[in-house]
């Protein structure tokens, strides 16, 4: 297994202590990932009911 993290030197990247909190970011991420959910659930019912 390769846990290679070299983008965590990575000095292009976002300044880390500029970042939001964790908790801020966790529930960022929650929310991304309940809309997309929505959203694919909204285009399987659409190929539900053309079926």
């Amino acid at each position: 297994m390769n846990l290679d993290i070299f983008w965590l030197n990575d000095e292009t990247l976002a300044d880390s202590a500029s970042l939001p909190a964790p908790d801020v970011l966790a529930q960022e991420i929650l929310e991304n990932l309940q809309a997309t959910l929505a959203q694919f659930s909204s285009i399987a019912e659409e190929f539900e009911i053309s079926e």
